[in-house]
C-alpha cells in the first residue's frame, strides 16, 4: 500500500472546494421566475385574474336592459399568440395604451337566449364560468407552491 501523500490530498481538496463554491454561488444566483414553468403559472393567473374581473362584471349587469354578456378569449389561444391585442392610438395627442398586450381582449359572448330587454347574460353560466376559473386559479397555486416547496428544499432552505 502507497501512504498518502498529503500535497495531493491537499490539491484534491481545493479542487473540490472550488468547484463546490462555484456551484453553490451558481445556485444562489438562480432566479426561479426564469423557469419556464413559473412563466406559465405568472401568464395563467392572470388570466385567470382577468376573467373574474370580466365574469363578475357580467353577473353586476345581469339586469341591465341591452347588456351583452362577456368573456375573455381562451388561455390556449392566448399562449398562441392570437388573441395579443394593443390599443389603438387614434389622435397624436392620445397617450399610447396602458393595457398589457400580454393580457386577452374581450369577447362578446354569443347569445345562447335573450331576455326581453335585450340582456344576454345567463347567471347560471356565468356562475359556472366563475366556479370553472376559481378551480383553474386553485389549482395553479397549488402547482406554484409545491414546485417552489421542492425548489427551495432542491437549494436547501427550508419553506
Amino acid at each position: 500500500m502507497q501512504p498518502f501523500d498529503s500535497k495531493k490530498i491537499k490539491k484534491f481538496l481545493t479542487g473540490f472546494l472550488n468547484v463546490l463554491l462555484i456551484f453553490l454561488r451558481h445556485i444562489g444566483e438562480m432566479d426561479p421566475t426564469q423557469i419556464g414553468l413559473f412563466d406559465l403559472a405568472a401568464k395563467r393567473l392572470a388570466w385567470t385574474a382577468q376573467r373574474q374581473s370580466v365574469l363578475a362584471a357580467n353577473i353586476a349587469n345581469a339586469n341591465t336592459p341591452a347588456f351583452q354578456a362577456r368573456d375573455i378569449q381562451s388561455f390556449d389561444r392566448l399562449l398562441s399568440g392570437t388573441g395579443a391585442v394593443e390599443p389603438l392610438q387614434t389622435q397624436p395627442g392620445h397617450m399610447r395604451g396602458t393595457a398589457s398586450a400580454r393580457l386577452s381582449s374581450l369577447l362578446t359572448d354569443p347569445a345562447k337566449a335573450r331576455a326581453l330587454d335585450g340582456n344576454t347574460v345567463s347567471l347560471d353560466e356565468q356562475l359556472t364560468k366563475v366556479a370553472d376559473t376559481e378551480t383553474t386559479q386553485a389549482l395553479v397555486t397549488t402547482i406554484w407552491k409545491k414546485y417552489m416547496g421542492m425548489f427551495n428544499t432542491a437549494l436547501g432552505k427550508s419553506s
